[in-house]
């Protein structure tokens, strides 16, 4: 083994990583008596994603799933190893296409739901090309 390298991914996480590492001062010199019950800053990575490799980003195009609270440009946290539940938000695969959309299934048939009255509900009785990509866990906007 004398040679060898072994390469790692470049980020490691933050999870070796907290507030206490941080040295704090003020005007006295002496810290903040608050500073021994400091908690380890939020990790975004630990909080939305629950299965890493089976994760993937996408940026919204179009309205759409305005009325759900998914706007143009939003990025979806869409995650590929969870099951298809009926109400769920998917990014589903028809003819080639990727769209964004409500799945319903009812007792005789499945439809893709646009939350926005513009659009019409697709009945996937009418495609022989439909595939579920993921479904769609976090949307995260901007507020400005």
């Amino acid at each position: 083994m004398d040679g060898e390298i072994f390469y790692g991914s470049a980020y490691k996480g933050s999870k070796d990583y907290t507030q206490k590492n941080i040295h704090t001062a003020n005007a006295t010199g002496f810290g903040a008596a608050a500073d021994d019950y400091m908690e380890r800053g939020i990790d975004l990575n630990e909080q939305l994603i629950k299965n890493k490799p089976a994760t993937f980003f996408f940026r919204m195009k179009g309205d759409a799933m305005h009325e759900a609270g998914i706007f143009e440009n939003d990025i979806l946290i869409v995650d590929r190893s969870l099951k298809l539940a009926n109400g769920k938000i998917i990014v589903a695969v028809l003819n080639g296409e990727l769209l964004v959309r409500r799945f319903l299934k009812n007792f005789s048939s499945a439809y893709l739901i646009p939350e926005n009255n513009r659009y019409k509900p697709i009945n996937l009785a009418e495609f022989s090309d439909f595939a579920v990509w993921g479904v769609v866990v976090y949307s995260i906007h901007s507020l400005g």
